[in-house]
């Protein structure tokens, strides 16, 4: 585990959870000790073997401790430092979302991985949430996304603004679902408690006409993960948090009348139609065992990451242009450069 911070802790307790499965956390790398030994302290309460600690990647490489995969989790601006001497020792990694700081970076990193053969996944997390692997088959040709997902203010991540913090999380399942190329954004984002943007909307049209509102905000007053979808006949309604899906789907139904919908009024639907409100099953799962299980399963195939980096490197090229429009509203605006905060 590199990066023993909020995400990596979170890393290290999961792959300790997975022992049963065939795996050893073998390594902890911090060049922050006392962080690193903190969170050996939690893992020593739950038995197992005692992974050592290491103040950088090359410390741990030279150890020859047979390492085979990694997750990374240091601040972004780090990712491709600490990736280079990873892949480059045979180390698989997993590379927290956004994966780089810059589209040449992100590039650098999927070169690499290509050249080394290396197996090399972006930490989008929501991929795996169960509400949305749920959601994926019933999406066929979205036409309107509205998407929020709100935080109450935290120190962590700081290090970027709530585009590449939060929203990209977003980003990352709008533009798998819509499967189109992205034709115009608008957007605006101001810093409030923070030198970064930290409230943000954007209006996004694709090619298929197909266009997505979102909101990201870490100065929320409350916690919000949801994203609502219209496709032709239905409704999706999808919250990450409960890891719940819903549906209103309108159907053919010559002499049925449509089920009562929880919390909506009766509905007066023409003659040969019917409203049928569903909720797909889901098993509940923590995303990030999922997410995990997923990389260490490509890891002993030798098989292509569910989430590739090229994904990361999509969701990163829409929010970079994001933020470019953030500064020209800043600049309409006279509010001053927003580049400096981002």
């Amino acid at each position: 585990m590199i990066g023993t911070g909020a995400f990596g802790r979170n890393h290290a307790r999961v792959y300790r959870e997975l022992h049963d499965e065939g795996v050893e956390l073998a390594a902890l790398v911090d060049r922050d000790r006392s962080r690193a030994e903190t969170v050996l302290r939690e893992l020593q309460a739950t038995g197992g073997a005692v992974p050592q600690i290491f103040s950088s990647v090359e410390e741990m490489i030279a150890a020859k401790l047979g390492i085979k995969a990694a997750s990374i989790a240091v601040p972004t601006s780090e990712h491709l430092a600490v990736a280079r001497p990873a892949m480059h020792a045979g180390v698989d990694v997993l590379v927290e979302k956004p994966i780089a700081p810059t589209l040449a970076e992100a590039d650098e990193l999927l070169s690499l991985a290509h050249q080394l053969g290396r197996v090399a996944q972006s930490g989008h997390l929501e991929r795996f949430n169960p509400a949305v692997r749920a959601a994926l088959p019933l999406v066929n040709k979205p036409m309107f996304f509205e998407i929020h997902r709100l935080s109450l203010f935290s120190p962590r991540a700081l290090d970027v603004d709530v585009v590449l913090d939060l929203m990209i999380h977003d980003l990352d399942i709008v533009l798998e679902l819509a499967k189109s190329e992205v034709r115009e954004i608008r957007a605006v984002g101001i810093a409030i408690l923070s030198d970064k943007i930290d409230i943000a909307n954007v209006r996004m049209e694709f090619e298929s006409g197909c266009v997505a509102n979102f909101t990201a905000s870490r100065v929320s007053t409350e916690r919000v993960r949801k994203m609502r979808l219209f496709q032709p006949h239905q409704y999706i309604s999808l919250d990450y948090s409960k890891q719940d899906v819903f549906t209103l789907t309108v159907e053919p139904a010559a002499n049925f009348a449509s089920a009562p919908i929880p919390n909506f009024p009766p509905v007066a639907m023409p003659p040969g139609l019917r409203i049928v409100p569903s909720r797909p099953a889901i098993r509940s799962e923590e995303p990030l065992h999922a997410e995990l299980r997923a990389f260490l399963d490509a890891v002993r195939t030798r098989s292509a990451p569910l989430v590739p980096l090229e994904d990361g490197r999509r969701a990163l090229n829409v929010a970079l242009e994001i933020l470019s429009q953030i500064e020209e509203h800043h600049r309409r605006a006279n509010l001053g450069p927003a580049a400096a905060r981002s």
